[in-house]
């Protein structure tokens, strides 16, 4: 993961693959594992957009299984809660804990859900809630963003096939080149 000094982003995933229709579609069609995985790759290049820590909570879906964590980015990890923990009671333990000066708390804690009660037991423990809604239109945005700025710098690279090659190359090739003659 990424410093501590970030802003924390934990994302309710059940919640989210709910109540955005493109995750629903894939969860009704495909399963739950095609739509788990679809959200985390949303989410990836956003969290880093953002230089959000990003943590996606999954409830252990009464699998009998201890919690664990996959790290898939320095910005962005996936964790399982544990059989008798819900997605909700862990995110509201990370609130607690930062609230209650038991961890570091980083600088910002959001958490998005579109789950009423979740968003009011958070924000009394101090962190800021994001509905899936306003989450889904962010990442949208930052998409957007992105893709803008990578055709920027494609334009920008001109039309020769050295120009998209890594700096220190061209410089390798430039002095060939220059031994040549």
């Amino acid at each position: 993961m990424a410093s501590s000094a970030q802003t924390l982003l934990l994302v309710d995933g059940y919640n989210i693959i709910g109540a955005w229709s493109c995750l629903q579609k894939i969860r009704d069609r495909h399963g739950l594992e095609p739509a788990r995985q679809e959200l985390v790759e949303k989410l990836i290049n956003y969290a880093a957009h953002q230089d959000y820590r990003t943590q996606v909570v999954f409830d252990a879906q009464y699998q009998n299984t201890p919690s664990f964590q996959e790290d898939h980015t320095p910005h962005l990890s996936v964790y399982f809660t544990a059989f008798s923990q819900t997605a909700d009671t862990y995110i509201e333990k990370v609130c607690a804990g930062y609230f209650r000066g038991i961890e570091p708390a980083p600088p910002r804690v959001i958490v998005a859900t579109s789950d009423y009660a979740q968003r009011l037991t958070v924000v009394g423990y101090g962190a800021q809630w994001l509905c899936a809604q306003k989450l889904e239109k962010e990442l949208e945005h930052a998409q957007r963003l992105i893709r803008s700025r990578q055709k920027h710098q494609k334009r920008s690279q001109g039309r020769f096939l050295v120009n998209s090659l890594d700096a220190k190359i061209q410089e390798q090739l430039t002095q060939w080149l220059h031994d040549r003659s």
